[in-house]
């Protein structure tokens, strides 16, 4: 990241502070949501990090000052909070997000759920590979359980039986599903920006919510690049995202 900043700078763009916050949890990934399980990571990032780096660092303390990005889960994020967060941010880049439609059972895939509900510690959570650790990271997100212990969530599956109310958690938790409630917060953005790979798996879905702006006439540029989910994040970041808050955002104190 710090190469690819001052790279950023080295080719014109403007001076900003660049923040990073650490999102990481038991189970590897936060979703950027509130959880009584993992954390309020919506909270955190919409409210707790603003106003620490406000008050620390020389900002413009201005919504059309700030600007709000993330990739795959961080893109999720970057949607989530920047949907109900209008008010805090001021342009929008948003990067091969996942999890923007509402989640089904794969019955190609009831083994993972298994292995999933044999999960009954930290360090078995910490053996699990990428997918099946982000699947317990969304349970904690989304579904968390208070009287559920030890991990304190519900999955979407139990002894192999999918969960209607579980699903209907996640559900609620799909930008797809819920962004209608927030067009107006979405009318408020200077500049929204989408891009993601063609070689992409959650290419189809970053379709469908440029799609949706449109259809509500708000303006976006969206991409579709030549790449994978993971092969141009860096590259991206350089030479299309701090250009794009470069143009967008606003540097002068008496911003409206």
């Amino acid at each position: 990241m710090p190469q690819t900043i001052e790279g950023a700078f080295a080719q014109g763009a403007r001076e900003m502070i660049v923040a990073l916050p650490d999102s990481k949890t038991l189970h590897n990934g936060s979703m950027y949501s509130s959880s009584v399980a993992t954390g309020d990571f919506e909270q955190f990032i919409a409210h707790d990090l603003v106003a620490y780096v406000d008050a620390h660092y020389r900002t413009i303390p201005n919504r059309l000052s700030r600007g709000l990005v993330g990739h795959s889960m961080g893109g999720y994020g970057a949607t989530r909070i920047g949907m109900k967060h209008s008010d805090v941010f001021g342009s929008l880049y948003i990067m091969s997000p996942c999890c923007l439609s509402p989640r089904t059972i794969d019955p190609t895939k009831m083994e993972m759920e298994k292995a999933l509900e044999a999960v009954k510690t930290p360090e078995d959570s910490a053996k699990l590979s990428f997918f099946p650790r982000a699947q317990l990271a969304s349970a904690a997100a989304w579904s968390p359980d208070p009287k559920n212990p030890p991990l304190y969530l519900d999955l979407p599956t139990k002894d192999g039986v999918p969960q209607p109310d579980v699903l209907a958690k996640w559900t609620a938790n799909a930008p797809l599903a819920f962004i209608d409630q927030y067009i107006g917060g979405l009318r408020q953005y200077r500049a929204i920006g989408l891009d993601v790979g063609d070689q992409d798996g959650l290419r189809v879905d970053t379709g469908k919510l440029h799609d949706v702006l449109d259809k509500y006439g708000i303006a976006n540029s969206f991409e579709v690049y030549s790449g994978t989910h993971t092969s141009a994040v860096a590259v991206r970041f350089q030479n299309y995202v701090l250009p794009f808050f470069s143009r967008n955002l606003c540097f002068q104190a008496s911003c409206k």
